[in-house]
């Protein structure tokens, strides 16, 4: 860790309190609640500081939280660093404590990537005025795995208060390459607290790993959700940009059916208009994606789901729906390849366990 680091590590706040902490029982397989005003009583109750979670926290995670600094990037030059890119490259490789980048309100045009040598890095966003992270990056440039604003390769990862976009234009069908991600994420233990994810097609790429989100907004029109993460997505939103005559939601690259990979979506709101959007298609044949407790607008297509066009998929994907509500959630018209999930269905996808969580998930920390 450079000398910079370790002086600004002294005159950093980090707000935990070590003393007179709640007991967590960081119980893996407790399931979300069906009632959403239950949520937060449920995260307090399953996914508590550190500090009182020794005994279950993986031993890298416990020892990295003990020893967590503090450095300062502000767009106006009052930080410690005034780009996102140049407080990065500070982070030594290797790393095993936990460095909180604190980002300052204002628009940071950068194409920013953590690579998979920086592990246990958290960006933390003003709450009050969430920064932009903008870039215009297209797969016509970069390919499309690599055209993301924000690339994290590194483990352990967290991600709070930050707006992430990608600027370039709206694909019209006639140019190549008009992809654009705005996130790709493929460090493995990640979370995401209270971010936005603004794009098109392609927004979010869900890359490989376990990982977590929580009061989030995801947008995009094709594919704006993909990858082959093991992810569970918690009180989120999910919006369909109007305009094109159809819309994907997701596209989950489970490729045999013993990956442990997929993607649950659970108290989300899937928003917009006009039965434009399937939930999910077998872009890979054994793609995995669940909704439960979720609410659906008039946005989502009767049929739900699309096979991509392969039959053959029908009988080995796993496109699952449970207990969701609103106009769009009636399954009258649903295709024959969804799964109406019981009690005992759901439930490995309700709960913690279904990312491990118990091992490496901790609350977003609070920052001065």
């Amino acid at each position: 860790m450079t000398q910079k680091m370790s002086h600004i590590a002294v005159e950093a706040v980090l707000i935990t309190i070590l003393l007179f902490l709640p007991i967590v029982r960081c119980n893996d397989n407790e399931v979300i609640p069906a009632d959403n005003s239950q949520i937060k009583t449920w995260f307090d109750r399953n996914v508590g500081a550190a500090a009182s979670r020794d005994a279950v926290l993986s031993p890298a995670v416990a020892t990295a939280e003990k020893n967590a600094t503090v450095i300062k990037v502000r767009a106006d030059g009052s930080g410690d660093y005034k780009t996102i890119t140049d407080a990065i490259k500070s982070i030594p490789d290797g790393n095993k404590n936990r460095v909180i980048v604190s980002i300052g309100p204002g628009n940071y045009t950068e194409k920013i990537t953590i690579d998979r040598y920086k592990p246990f890095v958290t960006l933390y966003g003003d709450p009050n005025d969430l920064p932009v992270l903008v870039y215009d990056g297209t797969a016509a440039k970069y390919g499309t795995v690599d055209s993301a604003t924000l690339i994290v390769e590194g483990d352990y990862f967290t991600a709070v208060n930050l707006k992430v976009v990608n600027s370039a234009p709206r694909p019209d069908g006639k140019r190549a390459g008009a992809q654009a991600e705005a996130m790709r994420i493929g460090g493995d233990f990640a979370s995401f607290y209270n971010c936005r994810f603004h794009g098109f097609q392609d927004t979010l790429c869900d890359d490989k790993g376990r990982h977590f989100y929580k009061d989030c907004y995801i947008e995009g029109t094709v594919d704006f959700i993909f990858g082959s993460g093991n992810s569970l997505y918690l009180n989120s939103e999910i919006h369909v940009i109007p305009g094109d005559p159809q819309a994907i939601i997701t596209a989950q690259a489970r490729s045999k059916a013993t990956e442990p990979n997929g993607y649950s979506f659970v108290h989300c709101k899937v928003t917009g208009s006009g039965g434009i959007a399937y939930l999910g298609r077998a872009w890979f044949d054994f793609a995995r994606v669940v909704f439960a407790f979720s609410e659906f607008t008039d946005v989502v297509n009767p049929q739900g789901w699309s096979d991509n066009n392969k039959r053959n998929a029908d009988s080995l994907v796993y496109f699952g729906e449970y207990n969701n509500k609103g106009p769009g959630s009636n399954l009258d018209k649903r295709v024959t390849f969804v799964k109406k999930l019981s009690d005992a269905e759901a439930k490995p996808f309700i709960s913690l366990a279904f990312i491990e969580g118990s091992k490496w998930l901790l609350p977003p920390p609070k920052v001065i």
